[in-house]
């Protein structure tokens, strides 16, 4: 049985959770209290020393980063619709996972961190460092979404499962893009048994 550390507010944590949704994977769930500080405590530092989630066990195999989470169960599990064989569709999956970790990733966290958990104390020139990056990246997710359903074809992958927790996580804050082959996409994806599965609580207003 798979033991997967979790926050039900991580958009990392959640498209785990909904691959694992979608492909019925089962695992137990430890819970991690980030407004405690446990993610910091010794106990938790032996098992992830990036202080970070999730953190998904098997065995003795312990992976740290979602992406890479992702690829071991499509890859352990024979998830070919998920993770393509295919070296050119594999490829442009790669590329989205990367897209959305190095660039989307880090201006989600600004925004959504800031305007909807921080409360008072958050950075106003965090937000509008990742706004105008969302500026930026908005157009080519749009552009990527021009001809296909899906970021890579007519089957969603694990990039669409990434790229979605991103964009979900800007809901909390009402700051995803609004434009149209996204907000269609996104309602692809929102429709999905194991994406909603993932879903946390709605936080209350800061």
């Amino acid at each position: 049985m798979y033991v997967l550390y979790h926050h039900p507010f991580s958009q990392h944590v959640r498209r785990v959770v909904a691959l694992m949704a979608e492909a019925g994977i089962d695992y137990d769930i430890r819970p991690v209290d980030l407004a405690a500080g446990e993610h910091m405590s010794p106990a938790y530092l032996k098992i992830n020393p990036n202080h970070q989630i999730p953190t998904l066990l098997d065995g003795d195999v312990k992976i740290h980063e979602s992406n890479a989470i992702l690829r071991y169960l499509a890859a352990k599990h024979h998830l070919d619709d998920w993770y393509p064989t295919d070296l050119a569709r594999r490829a442009a999956v790669e590329q989205w996972l990367d897209w959305g970790q190095c660039r989307l990733g880090p201006a989600v966290v600004d925004i959504v961190f800031n305007k909807v958990f921080a409360g008072e104390r958050g950075d106003k020139s965090a937000i509008e460092r990742g706004e105008a990056k969302l500026a930026e990246l908005g157009p080519i997710l749009e552009a990527g979404l021009r001809r296909t359903p899906y970021l890579t074809g007519d089957q969603p992958t694990i990039a669409d499962l990434a790229i979605w927790s991103n964009l979900f996580h800007l809901t909390l804050a009402d700051a995803d893009p609004k434009s149209p082959n996204i907000t269609a996409w996104l309602g692809r994806m929102m429709a999905r048994k194991g994406v909603q599965q993932a879903l946390p609580p709605r936080p209350a207003a800061a």
